[in-house]
């Protein structure tokens, strides 16, 4: 007969093997309203990414993911720049939204507001 101990030692040890101890990213947010900083006050003009659940949009350019990173460099020429991410409609999803901002998350120097 097993004492209940070794069968709650047995069941913690399975538990903490079984389990992933993973942290989860962060992805910080900021949202543009009242409370948020004005878009005039810096030198550089922001630019302007739409969001749509078919496509995307810089400064009313379309272009793909993969490529979005290349194209805000060009845009920022070494410059701090603000971007706005607009979603369009109603059918864009959150995980295409999280996409987009863990490639943005990759520029240096970029301040990124989401507007609703």
């Amino acid at each position: 007969m097993t004492s209940l101990i070794d069968v709650i030692f047995l069941l913690l040890l399975f538990f903490m093997l079984s389990s992933t101890f993973t942290k989860f990213a962060e992805i910080p947010l900021t949202t543009g309203g009242a409370s948020a900083a004005p878009a005039a006050a810096s030198a550089t003009p922001p630019i302007f990414l739409r969001l749509s659940a078919e496509e995307m949009s810089v400064n009313g350019q379309p272009v793909e993911i993969d490529a979005l990173a290349d194209r805000l460099q060009e845009l920022r020429d070494g410059e701090d720049a603000t971007v706005l991410v607009t979603i369009a409609d109603d059918e864009t999803t959150s995980q295409q939204l999280i996409e987009l901002l863990v490639t943005l998350r990759g520029l240096p120097d970029l301040n990124v507001t989401v507007l609703e």
